[in-house]
């Protein structure tokens, strides 16, 4: 038996006030949104915003004094760069249940975000192709002998 169209109308309004709320719920909590991530020589920690603006760098352990320009530099951008990218993901998640098509009423299709076009390719990548990446990049030996994760985190 079909069901009325007064009725899977009614679903449907409910449904995308549910929805509109969920919306209005998740802005405000990626408003508050942010991300520190250490950088791999453990010298720099960027912080960043809900935006991926950065928001804040510290330098740590006054290691930054034996360093060149251009080691801090890259030790700022590779931080910053980490942060955003985390951010990216994070807003990716938050998102996520908007854009799966409604189950109660399948008229209702979710939201359609490029996301490779909103944060580009590198944050499609999973976690173990970004990690093994910068690894490569520099692993610093210790970090392994004390569990440390990338962010410097146990």
């Amino acid at each position: 038996m079909t069901e009325p169209l007064e009725k899977r109308l009614e679903k449907a309004m409910a449904e995308l006030h549910e929805a509109q709320e969920a919306v209005a719920r998740t802005e405000r909590e990626l408003r508050e949104a942010s991300f520190a991530v250490l950088s791999s020589d453990r010298a720099v920690r960027a912080t960043v915003g809900p935006q991926g603006e950065l928001t804040g760098i510290e330098f740590l352990d006054s290691k930054y004094r034996d360093m060149s320009p251009q080691e801090l530099a890259a030790s700022v951008l590779e931080a910053a760069s980490a942060a955003r990218t985390k951010m990216n993901r994070h807003v990716m998640k938050a998102m996520a249940p908007f854009t799966e098509p409604s189950s109660n009423v399948p008229e209702l299709k979710g939201f359609e975000l490029d996301w490779e076009r909103i944060f580009g390719p590198e944050v499609l990548r999973d976690d173990d192709e970004t990690a093994t990446a910068r690894d490569t990049a520099a692993s610093p030996g210790w970090r392994d002998a004390l569990g440390e994760d990338e962010d410097g985190e146990n």
